[in-house]
């Protein structure tokens, strides 16, 4: 066999060898497994009745045995036919009775967890409801804002037309008064004027009348 041959081979042992002590097998169902020191049931037991479902680390394969290491530490050598290249039923229905017992309760937490943000969604939708009618309380105030301030600034341009209109109307009866005291000076100065006409006219029938009269003629008989 040359070097390299040779070489080859104790890495593909040594390779064997390693992967065979990362594997774990498992003691079948309903058995307590003696470990004994040699690989046949003439070698003595070094440690009795290892109970089925124990994890045991696999340090050797051979035919009919393999030598393991128990969790107590002990190396030796066990039949390979009693040994589970998987947890038993037993170990399995309990992991899985703890898997669906954790999954329970990460059920109940997320339902809590659920009914909480639950809450706090219906919490929101009210602050958003309430905002909502908050909202449209300020949008007709801010109407009726806008509308009080229309009606100001129509109140104050009616008023302005008013002031204006009273101001014409000042003046109007400014100039109304002034012509009434005219027309008023015109009559008594009329009144007067007529009452000198009729006091002139009165004094010329006083000097008319007495002579329109007929003279008396004299009396030659007498």
């Amino acid at each position: 066999m040359t070097p390299l041959r040779l070489l080859f081979s104790l890495v593909l042992i040594v390779s064997s060898v390693s992967v065979a002590q990362a594997r774990t097998v498992w003691v079948d169902d309903q058995l307590y497994l003696p470990v004994r020191s040699g690989a046949g049931t003439q070698y003595r037991i070094i440690e009795n009745a290892v109970p089925s479902g124990t994890p045991l680390e696999v340090l050797e394969t051979g035919e009919s045995y393999t030598r393991v290491r128990t969790p107590k530490g002990t190396e030796g050598w066990v039949s390979s036919q009693y040994l589970s290249n998987e947890p038993i039923a037993a170990d399995q229905l309990r992991r899985v009775s703890q898997q669906l017992d954790t999954a329970r309760a990460e059920l109940t937490e997320t339902r809590q967890q659920l009914a909480t943000v639950t809450e706090d969604r219906n919490a929101l939708q009210n602050t958003e409801n309430n905002l909502s009618n908050r909202a449209e309380d300020l949008q007709t105030e801010l109407q009726r804002i806008k509308n009080i301030a229309a009606d100001s600034i129509n109140l104050e341009r009616r008023n302005r037309e008013l002031r204006e209109e009273n101001q014409k109307l000042r003046n109007d009866l400014e100039v109304l008064t002034a012509e009434n005291e005219r027309l008023e000076a015109s009559k008594e100065s009329d009144f007067m004027l007529l009452g000198a006409g009729l006091v002139f006219g009165g004094v010329l029938l006083a000097l008319i009348i007495p002579m329109l009269k007929p003279t008396r003629k004299t009396d030659n008989w007498a």
